[in-house]
């Protein structure tokens, strides 16, 4: 939720409702559709008073969308993990546009990257910056693990501060799995003992494949699964240390 309301104030938008309003609205959401595993949207828009591209006196809006969701990548995917590419598309660049926010306008760069990497026979795609650095997946932060440290680009490189990567540092360090925010090269990827993605669609997946190069054994290393065990314990309510970190439906 915090975010949520972050990305606004980073795009000059004024919420009319307070961070619990939503959160309320959010439960009410699902508690009316009688979801049990579901997908949330919560989303902020200019509204229908006005056209035009100068937002002042626009009606500013809120909607909130959740749906039944399975696996993003697939339940093959959770287990065995996908093949990736590197795509023809970069992340935007920090100077272009205000990257913190999680704004709509900003996933045509990831729908060309998915829609190429998907054409080509991969399931995801991993874009760099436009120097070359590794910043993330088409809807996904990225983790790569070798010789005993965990490391994802940081947060400069003009990614998404992601709810889930932020989850998984904090795993990360609960079980003591050394973790570095690093600049990562494309090469460093094919070298990669483990690699997973990590979103709230996403989960924990991992990457067994990069550009048609194995990665590490071909399929989900011991440290991803360790993270990934945690981190669906955690989500079902079955670790009592990290319970702040859901709300009760």
């Amino acid at each position: 939720m915090k975010r949520l309301f972050d990305g606004a104030k980073i795009l000059g938008i004024e919420i009319p409702y307070s961070e619990k309003q939503i959160t309320q609205a959010i439960v009410q959401t699902v508690q009316a559709n009688k979801l049990e595993e579901c997908y949330i949207r919560p989303i902020v828009f200019l509204g229908d008073n006005k056209m035009g591209l100068n937002p002042t006196g626009v009606h500013v809006r809120v909607a909130i969308a959740a749906w039944p969701w399975g696996t993003y990548l697939g339940d093959d995917g959770l287990e065995k993990g996908i093949r990736v590419r590197v795509s023809s598309f970069n992340r935007h660049h920090v100077n272009v546009t205000m990257t913190k926010a999680k704004a709509c306008g900003y996933y045509i760069n990831s729908i060309f990257a998915k829609a190429e990497a998907v054409r080509d026979g991969y399931d995801e795609a991993i874009m760099l910056d436009t120097n070359g650095y590794v910043t993330e997946g088409s809807g996904e932060n990225i983790f790569l693990y070798h010789k005993g440290t965990l490391m994802t680009p940081p947060l400069s490189t003009g990614i998404l501060d992601g709810i889930t990567r932020n989850a998984v540092v904090q795993i990360a360090k609960h079980l003591k799995i050394p973790l570095e925010e690093a600049v990562l090269t494309r090469d460093e990827l094919y070298i990669a003992d483990e690699i997973f993605l990590t979103g709230t669609a996403a989960e924990i997946t991992p990457v067994r494949e990069v550009d048609n190069r194995t990665i590490g054994d071909g399929k989900r290393g011991k440290i991803t699964h360790q993270i990934q065990d945690l981190f669906f314990q955690i989500v079902g309510g079955k670790q009592a240390k990290f319970q702040h970190w859901l709300t009760e439906v």
